[in-house]
Parts: structure tokens; sequence; C-alpha cells
């Protein structure tokens, strides 16, 4: 996964979008730490909507 915030909300987007039901799924298949990317998403401003699947802005 990227480390870059910006490349990381583009990644973990299109893979939400294209390939997993949910995060803790995304996160699963990428052996990720799911709290771990939503720390890092939140330093830019983005925050995890399970409804629509994807991190929108706050």
């Amino acid at each position: 996964m990227p480390k870059d915030p910006a490349m990381l909300l583009s990644f973990v987007n299109t893979q939400l979008r294209d390939n997993y039901s949910s995060l803790k799924e995304l996160a699963s298949a990428y052996n990720a730490d799911e709290t771990d990317i939503i720390d890092r998403l939140q330093t830019i401003g983005y925050q995890y909507d399970a409804g629509r699947n994807q991190f929108v802005i706050q």
C-alpha cells in the first residue's frame, strides 16, 4: 500500500469501489491494519463512510 496519504486515498477508494465490500475486507486482503489506514487518511481530512464504502472528506 502507498505510504503517501494522497496516494493511499486513491488506491484504497479504487480498491473499495472495484474489489472489496468493506474496509475490513480490504485490510485483511493486504494484511494491513484497518486503524492505521483510517488514521493516515484522517491526517488529510478524510474519514471512512461504511454506507458508501469509501473515504470521504470530513
